[in-house]
């Protein structure tokens, strides 16, 4: 296994101090959800309280970057090439219902293109982290993508447009063109975690719309050190700032987004009846 660098160091240390109030928050969830006060403002308490335990670990030991992040937005740092990105919960649905399925995702950009990550799931300890040029690891265990090249045998992630957010009636079309053709796929409700499958080659593959910065940058490292492709459709644009992230292995990811692409392509008008 590659040796940890001081900079993944400092990350995982942040999000497992993070990781430790959650996991007390994620505790009282059950109980909030027959009292009055209701689980709702809960979570988003929880959530602001990781992303300031998170600011002040990583400011501590890196004083000089900026910020993007969930809650608090964008803040410029003296140094203007490099900037965490950060999500305290991705996931909240699932924390707010008490699934034990959501993470705290830290990325660290460099002029524009994030080069380190750090997802962890707290209730589970599973931590994921890669670093450019030095690969992708879950805890110890290095990562390397699916080899699968069977659309047929492949098991793929997504995510779905929900409350008035994304849209409904293309995802449907996407759905539409996707599914006969694969093992299964999943909605998991926390789009770090899918890419983080990703990479561990639990998911052969992965697509979703209208994700933030936040949502993927931990992971577009995760997936591309364990040897796959995390991209808009088009196969080239960055997924950090995509309408539409793809992830998967060379053909995987070749085939959702030509899959995709196909789902999305105008439909010629319906022919008038003759008369």
């Amino acid at each position: 296994m590659a040796g940890r660098s001081p900079l993944i160091t400092v990350m995982i240390r942040a999000a497992q101090k993070a990781g430790r109030g959650l996991v007390r928050d994620f505790g009282e969830v059950e109980n909030l959800q027959v009292s009055r006060k209701g689980p709702a403002d809960f979570v988003s308490a929880a959530d602001l309280k990781a992303e300031d335990t998170l600011r002040q670990e990583l400011t501590r030991a890196r004083p000089r970057f900026g910020w993007l992040m969930e809650e608090g937005g964008a803040v410029e740092g003296e140094d203007k090439d490099r900037r965490w990105i950060v999500d305290p919960l991705d996931g909240t649905t699932n924390f707010l219902h008490g699934i034990p399925h959501f993470a705290i995702s830290i990325a660290l950009e460099q002029e524009g293109v994030p080069v380190a990550g750090v997802i962890f799931n707290p209730v589970t300890d599973e931590l994921y982290w890669a670093e450019r040029g030095v690969g992708a690891y879950l805890n110890d265990r290095r990562l390397r993508v699916s080899s699968r090249s069977n659309l047929a045998d492949a098991l793929i992630g997504t995510g779905m447009p929900f409350k008035g957010r994304g849209d409904s009636i293309g995802f449907q079309r996407e759905l539409a063109m996707i599914m006969p053709h694969v093992s299964g796929i999943r909605r998991m409700g926390a789009a770090s975690l899918d890419l983080a499958y990703v990479a561990a080659a639990r998911f052969d593959g992965f697509w979703e719309t209208s994700l933030n910065p936040w949502d993927v940058a931990a992971g577009i490292v995760l997936v591309q050190e364990a040897g796959g492709f995390a991209t808009d459709i088009d196969g080239k644009s960055p997924a950090l700032k995509a309408d539409t992230v793809v992830a998967g292995n060379a053909l995987m990811h070749k085939t959702l987004a030509m899959a995709i692409t196909k789902a999305r392509a105008p439909r010629p008008p319906k022919a008038a009846n003759a008369s």
